[in-house]
């Protein structure tokens, strides 16, 4: 069995986007940012993905600087390169080019001890879609204190 441990999720991804289908990629970091993502110092929020040159980059992802690091610490908000096969990121490529998709960063966690970040080819929301959502979200909360509620006074 695989243990997976999530580090942080993109919640404004799922806020702001249609999440068709998801891949996992690895990403290339530095000793001290391996560090600080093991603290949970790490932000997806405004990160997007590109392919470019064939190969696969995660922008705008900001890990914070390990604190006991030297000079050497690298840079905050920098571009890394994420993994993933061939066939993958050229299929990406083609959907991004040709359907008016984007490539988010959704869930960032450890998968056998290695850094993996879940990135999902997405589809922007309208307005009219993210109220929708909120309304479906409000209604399964409001249903399922309703039952708590039942369940507690049948005891």
């Amino acid at each position: 069995m695989e243990s997976i441990k999530i580090i942080t999720a993109n919640k404004k991804a799922y806020h702001e986007y249609f999440i068709d289908e998801t891949y996992e990629a690895g990403i290339v970091l530095a000793g001290s940012e391996v560090k600080s993502v093991r603290l949970g110092h790490i932000n997806l929020k405004d990160a997007f993905c590109l392919v470019r040159d064939g190969e696969m980059w995660l922008v705008n992802c900001h890990i914070t600087p390990y604190e006991k690091g030297s000079y050497f610490n690298t840079e905050a908000t920098r571009t890394r390169k994420l993994l993933l096969r061939r066939h993958e990121i050229d299929r990406l490529r083609g959907k991004v080019e040709q359907k008016g998709f984007t490539l988010v960063p959704t869930k960032a966690y450890f998968k056998q001890g290695l850094v993996k970040i879940e990135v999902g080819l997405a589809r922007g929301k309208e307005l009219h879609d993210k109220r929708a959502t909120e309304a479906k979200k409000t209604a399964k909360r409001d249903i399922e204190r309703a039952i708590k509620e039942h369940n507690q006074k049948q005891y």
